[in-house]
Parts: C-alpha cells; structure tokens; sequence
C-alpha cells in the first residue's frame, strides 16, 4: 500500500545560517553536589532517622510494653532506645554516601538510589525475623525498621532533587576586541 501524501520535504535555503542539532553526548550530563547544602540535608536526614528510631522504642517497649529484637549495638550503649537510634543514624549516613558516590560516578544517580534504598529496606525489615523466634517481636522491629528506611528515603531524595546540579564548562575566553574605529596616530 502506498502512501496518500510524499513524505515533507524541507528546502535548503542557501542563505542561512541553521544547522540541526547533534547531540554530543547522548546520556545525561556529568552532575555534581552542591555540597554544603547536601551535607546539610544529610545530617538532618540522619536526625530524623535517629528520632524515628527512638521514638518506635518508645512507643513499643514503653507505651506498649512489648519487647523488639535489639539491633547490634554497635557502640556498646547497653540501651535499646540508643542502639535504635544510633543505627538508624548510621544507615542515614551510609545511604547518604551512597547516593553522593551515585550522583558524580553514574548516568541515573536517582534511579540507581531508588533501587538500592528498596532493597536496604527490605534487607533492615527482614533481619528481625532471622535475629529471633519470635514472630511478634520481629514484626514490631520490622516496623520500626520500615519507618526508618522509607523515611530516610525520603527525605534524601528530596535533599538529592535540590543539590544535585549538572557541571558548568568553563566559560570560553574571548580575544580582546580591537578598538573601533582604530585610533589614528597623532600627527598622520
């Protein structure tokens, strides 16, 4: 079957100056952090996964009273509430890490972030139920776990949409331009 119409033709014209454009580099551009304000982000995000941890002690073994497989106590607090929260602090920081070694090493930084983060939480969600026996402390530590992660995802995505910037080239350097109309010698 042919077709009704020719395919569109666009003439040169011989007297302008419009090329089309190539791209140069067909992935995305390199990126890189605004630091300060990233770093910044990823303390408070720290913060916050920290006092997520807490307070999901708190609200289990205080208000509920019901016990949760302790995580590694990583720096020998002999407490729940600070082993929750110092570890929960850590795994913000990590993710943290991750995600800036993402942003200047690979072409889909946010991707990439998205997909590990998913399987960091399920990793932290599942560990309770190999930790112990006891099924019911292990769902209340996965929940805990779960808050932790997706809000630690959160909050770096969003401190990731706001710092990560695409690196400016240099800006050329011009020649000098000469003056016009050129000066005339005194005298000639």
């Amino acid at each position: 079957m042919s077709q009704p119409y020719p395919p569109a033709e666009v003439p040169e014209d011989p007297g302008s100056d419009f090329t089309p454009a190539t791209p140069t580099e067909p992935f995305d551009p390199k990126l890189t952090l605004d630091a300060g304000r990233f770093v910044a982000g990823a303390l408070a995000t720290a913060l916050v996964a920290a006092l997520v941890g807490l307070i999901g002690v708190i609200i289990i073994e205080g208000v509920f009273d019901q016990t949760m497989v302790p995580p590694p106590d990583l720096f020998s607090s002999g407490s729940h509430a600070a082993t929750f929260a110092i570890d929960s602090a850590l795994f913000a920081l990590l993710a943290s890490g991750v995600l800036a070694l993402l942003v200047v090493s690979t072409p889909r930084p946010k991707r990439f972030f998205g997909w590990i983060m998913v399987l960091a939480i399920a990793l932290v969600t599942l560990l309770p139920f190999a930790w112990t026996s006891h099924t019911d402390r292990a769902i209340l530590t996965a929940l805990v776990n779960f808050v932790m992660g997706v809000a630690t995802w959160s909050l770096l995505a969003g401190v990731a949409t706001r710092t990560i910037r695409p690196v400016t080239p240099p800006a050329p350097v011009r020649p000098a331009r000469p003056e016009y109309p050129p000066s005339i010698p005194p005298g000639s």
